[in-house]
């Protein structure tokens, strides 16, 4: 859906990191969007979504409920946050792979920790160690600088968290319903249906009526 979204948007999308599941899917997916307005357009984004849907393992037509959790981090520049080479550990492994020949050899694949929070990045897409090094620092500075901020917003206004976008993550901000062809975003209190549309990255309307909800509540903290 989101790289869809991405395409639509004229914005480039590269995998920094993937986990496959055992039963066809992802576990996890680290991603750099970048390109014109991606963050201040996908920030909404952030949170847990929840899908309810038939398996075509289920014999019975039961509903099963999973979800997915979506974290938007902004890059962080030299300028926004300082990380001090003492406090990393930089661990060189052998990416994975499938088998065959496109096991790679050499240890390319790059963990980095930041000891004093323990925030850890791993980068593998690359055959480049130094690129694969590039790329995980990047994430991770982007993870401690969502981590300050988070801190520095609680410190500042516990209110904010409440806001649209905000990224908490515990509660479900959206569910997508298949048996019912339906999406909600519970934030705004939005429906629509044609899911196939909405995961092609058709996401612009619900994207803009969280847009509009986050500014009408600037404008009440201005006013009030």
């Amino acid at each position: 859906m989101y790289s869809r979204y991405a395409e639509r948007q004229g914005w480039r999308v590269e995998v920094l990191d993937s986990h496959e599941s055992d039963l066809g899917g992802f576990k996890e997916i680290v991603f750099e969007v970048r390109g014109r307005g991606a963050y201040s357009r996908l920030k909404y984004e952030s949170g847990v979504h929840r899908v309810q849907r038939v398996p075509e393992t289920e014999a019975q037509g039961r509903i099963h409920t999973s979800t997915a959790t979506v974290a938007v981090l902004p890059e962080a520049d030299d300028v926004d946050f300082h990380v001090d080479d003492k406090d990393l550990r930089i661990d060189i492994f052998n990416a994975g792979g499938h088998g065959g020949q496109n096991v790679q050899k050499n240890a390319t694949a790059v963990r980095i920790t930041h000891v004093p929070t323990g925030v850890v990045a791993v980068c593998q897409d690359e055959r480049s160690q130094l690129k694969n090094k590039t790329k995980a620092m990047s994430v991770l500075r982007a993870r401690l600088l969502d981590m300050e901020l988070a801190r520095q917003r609680q410190e500042i206004d516990s209110n904010r968290r409440a806001q649209v976008g905000s990224g908490d993550r515990a509660e479900k901000i959206r569910t997508y319903n298949y048996p019912q062809d339906r999406m909600t975003d519970h934030r705004v209190g939005y429906t629509r249906h044609n899911l196939p549309d909405l995961l092609d990255g058709n996401l612009d309307d619900v994207v803009d009526a969280l847009s509009e909800q986050e500014q009408a509540r600037a404008l009440e903290a201005q006013l009030a």
